[in-house]
């Protein structure tokens, strides 16, 4: 069984930087130690966390005070398709998800190149439906391979069992069932980049380059991501981040003409920008209503504040506690419920 250490600062694992220490903490770097690690604390009588990336992750200021499994199990194996013209990609949970991007780009593998420079790990992908510049990981998980708390044993889940929607799966559906071991991709192979997302498709567009690599995506995505502060950069201000703190909520086709007209009433004009979704409803824009209920990007309350490059990321700094974060974000909610009636949803889960 891996070495347990005690009392582990956790900020240094999270890219915000906040929060406290775990009473035990673990390294898993085999699957096979997953379930005697969850044993020691379930004898123990302590509750159990898992953190992997931590860009997703806010602690609370008082820490865990059960074990904290740190995934770091590593491993991209490239597996035959039955489907012609596809290749499988089987990737551990603990790999950094931005280095399995740049590995499916240089083998030719098209399907997951928009979703270059997130931060964070593999297993985090399918439990959030990580998406990005038009490409969501649904679109190319085909299995998952998860370790079952309820039945104790190791499962693989087919896509089709994970309920995929927006940042959204089965896995949020049941918090603390799963424990995701490995990922499988299903990629094709030496097709062309994707240019589904417009701001992507202009960038090339002012370039005359309307067919680009995957490659050549893969980099402007990563342009694109820095120039908004969305990419792990220490040299960067507001790089004590979890990129977006609210997810984009989505509405009824009759509400959000509901909410046009309270716009205009409010305003006079203007149109609220938003995405019609295949099924009718509407995507907005959560960093536009932050905006345009009286935040502005870079604007600091203490040691938190929003992201001089992007309404939507909130920022930490020097100093800073998670709760003082957690009441800045219940104050942009606020204003925006009162203004549109809309409350917005927290993206990163707190670790408490």
């Amino acid at each position: 069984m891996p070495f347990i250490r005690e009392n582990v600062p956790l900020a240094p694992f999270t890219t915000l930087a906040v929060g406290g220490r775990a009473r035990y903490w673990a390294e898993l770097q085999q699957e096979d130690d997953l379930p005697e690690l969850l044993d020691w604390a379930k004898e123990r009588g302590l509750p159990h966390a898992i953190l992997a990336g931590g860009s997703n992750t806010l602690v609370a200021d008082a820490g865990f005070p059960g074990l904290v499994i740190h995934v770091l199990n590593r491993g991209i194996e490239k597996r035959e398709s039955a489907r012609e013209g596809f290749v499988r990609m089987a990737v551990a949970a603990g790999e950094v998800w931005d280095g399995v991007v740049q590995f499916a780009v240089e083998q030719g593998l098209a399907g997951i190149e928009c979703l270059a420079g997130i931060p964070g790990s593999t297993g985090a992908t399918p439990i959030q439906n990580v998406g990005a510049y038009g490409q969501e990981v649904a679109q190319t998980v085909v299995e998952v391979r998860a370790y079952d708390l309820r039945a104790q044993r190791f499962e693989t889940l087919q896509a089709s069992d994970l309920a995929f929607a927006y940042r959204h799966s089965r896995f949020k559906s049941e918090p603390g069932r799963w424990v995701v071991s490995k990922v499988v991709f299903e990629l094709r192979q030496g097709a062309g980049a994707a240019l589904a997302y417009e701001e992507l498709r202009r960038h090339f567009e002012r370039l005359a380059q309307p067919r680009p690599g995957l490659e050549e995506v893969r980099r402007a995505v990563i342009e694109l991501r820095r120039a908004k502060s969305m990419v792990l950069d220490p040299s960067d201000p507001n790089h004590r981040s979890a990129g977006s703190f609210f997810l984009n909520p989505i509405v009824p086709a009759a509400a959000f003409a509901e909410l046009q007209e309270r716009h205009e009433a409010l305003v006079g004009e203007g149109a609220i920008p938003h995405w019609s979704l295949p099924d009718g409803r509407i995507k907005l824009s959560a960093a536009w209503l932050i905006e345009q209920s009286g935040f502005h990007k870079g604007f600091r309350q203490g040691e938190v504040g929003i992201s001089s490059k992007h309404a939507l990321a909130l920022v930490t700094y020097e100093g800073a506690s998670s709760q003082a974060l957690l009441d800045f974000a219940e104050a942009l909610c606020e204003a925006v419920r009162q203004r549109y009636g809309i409350r917005l949803e927290r993206e990163p889960q707190l670790l408490a």
